[in-house]
């Protein structure tokens, strides 16, 4: 008798769970979204250059508990590209937009990387929105050059030539383990960065790599000071984009915060140790429903 591997993909991550992929008109931006389970909703934003897929690993976990909202954010994978910048403010409205459309008072939002700096850019400015916050390897505190320009240049590259090895690099390049860059995920993003639309708008998604706007956006001290909702951070120990000092700074300045580390971890801890974040997500949530 022979074994064989099991082989994981998103659909066997989805595989009997009642779910459906829509799209849901936020303030005139056609809006994909992933929807599964009820509950208290819980919102879940990817980072920069992403798609609702970076939380394949986590739909089915949550969904039992709670309704569950992966989006794709504004002028990411298949939402609407409308042609201006895009700066958290412009994010930060779109997710407002949607959670007014899906009649949602108020969400627990839970953001990686770029959805991490929307999230709570909108905990600061309508903390009634936001039962809680979960800040996973959360960017938008720090302008370090280095990393913007890696960022700007590996997904620019990706984006412009159709050689879906400059992809496989992109993905394998948030990821301690290059294996969870999955062959699946880098062929849906490879689709994507190749989608004319988006081709068309990289300049308005790759603004805040700009020194100048990244500046005017960024979160300081002072603005996670203002965060007065339950906040969890999670941080991967080899995170490329950020290092565990800037997560310690973000505990030091959210009041009340909790911070979680993880070894051998890259930029995606919902995805690379999906067991582990899951349950430290859902111990979260339970100790701060909306109603508290």
């Amino acid at each position: 008798m022979t074994s064989t591997a099991v082989v994981h993909t998103i659909w066997t991550e989805l595989a009997g769970l009642d779910f459906r992929v829509t799209t849901v008109d936020a303030g005139g931006v056609p809006t994909r979204s992933l929807q599964a389970g009820a509950g208290e909703p819980v919102i879940f934003l990817h980072g920069t250059s992403g798609h609702l897929e970076a939380f394949a690993r986590n739909i089915g976990a949550h969904a039992g508990r709670y309704a569950c909202h992966a989006v794709d954010m504004l002028g990411h994978g298949y939402t609407g590209k409308p042609d201006f910048p895009y700066e958290i403010p412009r994010y930060r409205d779109h997710l407002l937009a949607y959670l007014d459309a899906a009649g949602i008072e108020a969400a627990h939002i839970v953001g990686e990387s770029l959805g991490g700096w929307v999230g709570a850019r909108t905990a600061i400015d309508a903390p009634e929105r936001v039962a809680s916050l979960q800040l996973l390897c959360a960017g938008g505190t720090v302008a370090n050059p280095k990393v913007m320009e890696r960022i700007r240049t590996t997904t620019r590259k990706a984006v412009a030539e159709d050689d879906v090895e400059l992809t496989r690099a992109r993905m394998r390049l948030l990821m301690a383990d290059a294996e969870d860059a999955t062959e699946e995920l880098i062929a849906i993003r490879h689709a994507i960065y190749h989608r004319p639309d988006f081709v068309a708008g990289i300049d308005n998604l790759l603004c805040l790599q700009d020194m100048e706007v990244r500046e005017r956006n960024i979160l300081r001290p002072e603005d996670l000071a203002r965060i007065t909702v339950p906040t969890l951070i999670v941080w991967g120990r080899d995170n490329p984009f950020g290092e565990v000092p800037e997560a310690a700074a973000m505990h030091e300045a959210v009041a009340g915060s909790e911070l979680v580390l993880f070894d051998a971890c890259g930029h995606w801890p919902q995805h690379e140790q999906a067991a582990r974040y899951n349950a430290v997500s859902l111990a979260f949530l339970a100790k701060h429903p909306v109603s508290g």
